[in-house]
């Protein structure tokens, strides 16, 4: 196995996904057609239509869903992140909470229902 490379959110609501990662993750993107690119640091973080999925191979997304998954981002301060996040008025799915394993994490859902983990590390060695 090589490594894993990155996620690509297929949407119906490409436009509506874009502008909420945007301004959750406060970088820009890179378009090309149908194609959104987020520049994030690891791995690449890409949103697709729907409609260009179906293009590319048709009936590809029949039987398709969204939220089987978490989209985990590391950030610097899951505390200072969960208040961002509270008053930019996002719903939020689990509040702060440490684990045993070293992480402390907040889960949130984007706009397509999908669940997004902001997480840091509670130890700085594990990340």
């Amino acid at each position: 196995m090589q490594r894993f490379n990155g996620i690509c959110l297929i949407s119906r609501n490409v436009g509506t996904l874009v502008r909420f990662y945007r301004e959750l993750l406060q970088v820009e993107f890179q378009q090309d057609g149908d194609n959104y690119a987020f520049s994030t640091s690891g791995a690449d973080f890409t949103i697709f239509s729907h409609q260009g999925m179906e293009a590319m191979a048709p009936g590809c997304m029949e039987g398709s869903g969204c939220g089987s998954f978490t989209i985990d981002f590391l950030v610097s301060d899951v505390d200072a992140e969960f208040e961002r996040l509270t008053t930019m008025g996002i719903p939020i799915v689990k509040p702060p909470i440490s684990y045993p394993w070293g992480r402390r994490s907040t889960w949130f859902r984007d706009p397509d229902g999908n669940l997004v983990n902001f997480f840091s590390a509670i130890n700085p060695s594990i990340d």
